[in-house]
């Protein structure tokens, strides 16, 4: 049977920006079906203009903390339309970037809605494309819960386009999102309440973790409600009224949910397919990334795995690997994936939970530390740092690191790759310390939590 390509990529993000350069690069015919923009959510309404207006919001406390190191300047003025623009215009330059590093691999590329019409056939823009194989990529999407005025609220992708910074917001939600960007508005001079519907925010990460974080925004004036749920939203004029589940009722000029996303599955034609999905709607892959349809494969976000730009980059080589240059394959590895949360102070973590590590039979020391960052300690800022080692106390292997403070997620990237090696809490004992940095304090914990 004759093909127009050998693999078509429907969804132009991480992973299938990847699986479609290097399946290309491999040889194979390759087009890429995009509806919205290149590089997916990471690169538009996620990672990357995040983490601009994270470094925007922080000026706030260096400008505060530059008089104790001597410097005197007339009052900071923040520009709200100017981050904006600014970061607008960085997307576009790397919008261009992944197109050209598409085109330069030599694959297609389709500007326009997708959808499958057969397990060999797809539909662009009334032009019908016939494929060996089909890869979805579509990734996720916020997904706001069904309330009464949940028309009044934006979600994550809405907040990188707002007009004006809101004076009042509201951000609900307990996930790293959530976190984010309430530290976002706060940092940026905004009156801003979390609220998250459980005893307290960041389930899945560690305890210690959770605590210090949550104490740390507390003392930064950050207004942080947990076991709080808006019950339904009214608008009147331009203010918004959050009507609690509790009887309270909070005032907002903007109310933000990000409390979740779905699969984009939108009007992709899977009903034509034999394509199936799981119980919360992702669709169902093996660990080939294969689905029930024998020429149709998933990776990344749509399929619910761990949700992280590295890990849908990871799963794209691996299928184009597995598919045209098998010899190179070698599947993902889902252990001691670090990560980290732009909370303001940052999250980094690498390996297990403390309750994950005690779940899975381990018997484990515990070492934690608690200091002023140097940089803070001529000034008024009184924010701690906290550091954590789960160590397995039969082997001495570490079993994870955790850190809430400055820089914490590119002193973890470091960390990851001494756990992937397997190093023991004698090795990092052993290993001598950058002097003076917060990191070194990983390598001269010598007493454990207890003893």
């Amino acid at each position: 049977m004759s093909y127009d390509y050998d693999l078509f990529v429907i969804g132009a993000g991480s992973g299938g920006v990847r699986a479609a350069r290097f399946s290309a690069g491999f040889g194979a015919r390759v087009a890429v079906a995009e509806s919205r923009y290149l590089g997916g959510t990471c690169v538009n309404v996620g990672c990357v203009p995040k983490k601009l207006l994270v470094y925007g919001s922080h000026f706030a406390e260096d400008f505060h903390a530059a008089s104790a190191y001597g410097w005197e300047a007339s009052k900071p003025c923040f520009d709200w339309a100017t981050l904006v623009s600014n970061k607008n215009k960085e997307i576009e330059r790397l919008n261009g970037i992944y197109r050209n590093l598409l085109g330069n691999s030599g694959v297609t590329v389709l500007d326009g809605h997708a959808r499958i019409l057969d397990p060999h056939t797809v539909e662009v823009g009334g032009q019908r494309y016939r494929t060996e194989r089909i890869l979805i990529a579509t990734g996720g999407w916020p997904a706001i819960p069904d309330l009464p005025g949940k028309e009044h609220a934006i979600s994550s992708n809405e907040a990188f386009f707002l007009e004006r910074l809101p004076e009042r917001v509201i951000v609900v939600g307990g996930g790293y999102i959530a976190v984010e960007f309430a530290g976002i508005f706060h940092g940026l001079g905004a009156q801003t309440t979390q609220l998250y519907r459980g005893d307290l925010f960041l389930r899945g990460f560690d305890q210690g973790v959770r605590t210090h974080l949550a104490e740390e925004l507390t003392k930064k004036g950050l207004d942080l409600r947990f076991n709080a749920d808006i019950a339904r939203i009214e608008k009147h004029g331009g203010t918004l009224q959050a009507h609690l589940k509790s009887g309270q009722m909070l005032e907002a000029d903007c109310i933000l949910y990000a409390t979740g996303r779905r699969p984009m599955l939108d009007n992709l034609g899977l009903e034509n397919t034999g394509v199936t999905l799981t119980e919360h709607g992702y669709i169902q892959v093996d660990e080939y990334y294969q689905t029930q349809e024998p020429s149709i494969l998933a990776l990344g976000d749509v399929t619910g795995t761990v949700q992280l730009t590295p890990v849908a980059l990871a799963e794209g080589m691996a299928v184009a690997r597995r598919l045209y240059r098998p010899e190179q394959y070698r599947p993902v590895d889902y252990s001691n994936i670090p990560t980290a949360v732009f909370s303001q102070p940052t999250i980094g973590t690498v390996g297990l939970t403390e309750a994950q590590a005690r779940e899975e039979g381990y018997a484990v020391r515990i070492f934690e530390s608690r200091f002023r960052p140097m940089k803070y300690t001529l000034t008024d800022i009184a924010e701690r740092t906290y550091m954590k080692l789960i160590v397995d106390a039969q082997t001495d292997r570490v079993l994870g690191c955790h850190m809430v403070g400055p820089d914490a997620g590119e002193i973890v990237q470091g960390l990851a790759v001494a756990l992937k090696a397997g190093a023991t809490k004698a090795i990092f004992d052993e290993t001598l310390g950058v002097h003076p940095t917060a990191a070194e304090e990983f390598v001269t914990m010598r007493t454990a939590v207890g003893e």
